[in-house]
């Protein structure tokens, strides 16, 4: 029992580090982000070219130049923040938090893109409370898989992993704030 309690208290602490630990990154303004978006947008891109086409017709996206997922036994979490454009123009700043519960072991980090169709899909994102479900799933980038996806309730995801390897059966949405500029 008492190895129990402390098991769990060792958790929350990792936990709240993989939280917590890019909420102090971010926590003035650095001129440099909103270029990281750039060289973010750049690099999906290159992997896919396929991908131009959902920057010319989305009405807007949301980019994640680096979200850190961690998880270890049967919870885990993942914190990012990024830039919201609407016709190619950026608008405000966002951040992605993911909590996770099921069988999960190990980190990653990865890059993240949202296109929303219509202008529509991009206000209820602007409402700064929205939310993706467990089953909404974004396409791993890797050369001409643009051209096999299509947008589910009015978002397209894609995600471009940098580095890490976690293995997982979890269950989770990820859950997103904006503020204007």
């Amino acid at each position: 029992m008492m190895n129990m309690k402390r098991n769990v208290c060792v958790l929350l602490l990792v936990l709240t580090g993989i939280v917590a630990s890019p909420l102090s990154l971010f926590a003035g303004w650095n001129p440099h982000e909103e270029n990281s978006a750039q060289q973010t947008i750049r690099l999906f891109q290159k992997t896919d070219p396929g991908l131009q086409i959902f920057f010319d017709e989305a009405y807007g996206y949301a980019v994640f130049p680096d979200v850190y997922k961690g998880g270890i036994l049967l919870l885990g979490g993942a914190r990012g923040k990024g830039y919201v454009y609407e016709q190619g123009t950026i608008i405000g700043s966002s951040s992605i938090t993911q909590i996770n519960v099921g069988p999960q072991l190990g980190g990653q980090a990865f890059s993240e893109i949202i296109f929303f169709r219509s202008q529509a899909d991009l206000e209820n994102f602007k409402k700064g409370n929205y939310e993706l479900n467990a089953q909404a799933s974004a396409v791993a980038v890797t050369a001409g898989v643009a051209t096999n996806s299509e947008y589910s309730d009015g978002v397209a995801i894609f995600a471009l992993p940098k580095s890490g390897l976690m293995a997982e059966a979890s269950v989770g949405g990820q859950k997103f704030s904006f503020k204007p500029y």
